[in-house]
């Protein structure tokens, strides 16, 4: 089974949210096992980033894809991916030199909203790998 990590600043706060995050997650159910931590500060995520192998950092600068692009990234990043989502100040600097950047869009999302936009497209990505039909 694939394992993915989400590590990011701050706690989704609004229910809303909460739901639709646990409706991927619900979805994904037997191809992913999801942990998600979230911090209170830079700090902290930093630290927890670097006890990982590899992470994968969401920032604006980052690579973007097409959902079929991303279908293919995810593909070849093997059995255990750490994504990794910076606060209201973007990625501590030294994140954003341990591995390949990510970007989501060039437009900027809450830390709240890039959770749901990354676990949703986590899944269009499995769905597509799959051949699975969600993707239009």
């Amino acid at each position: 089974m694939i394992k993915i990590k989400i590590l990011s600043v701050g706690k989704t706060r609004e229910k809303w949210l909460e739901t639709a995050i646990a409706e991927f997650e619900k979805r994904l159910t037997g191809q992913v096992e999801f942990e998600c931590k979230w911090f209170k500060n830079d700090k902290r995520l930093a630290e927890e980033a670097d006890k990982e192998p590899s992470v994968i950092c969401l920032d604006p600068e980052g690579k973007e894809f097409d959902s079929p692009g991303f279908a293919d990234f995810i593909e070849g990043q093997g059995a255990r991916m750490t994504f990794v989502i910076g606060g209201a100040e973007g990625l501590p600097q030294a994140l954003r030199r341990s591995g390949p950047q990510l970007s989501l869009s060039k437009m900027t999302f809450t830390h709240q909203l890039s959770r749901l936009v990354l676990i949703e497209q986590i899944y269009r990505a499995y769905t597509l790998i799959k051949g699975i039909p969600y993707h239009k």
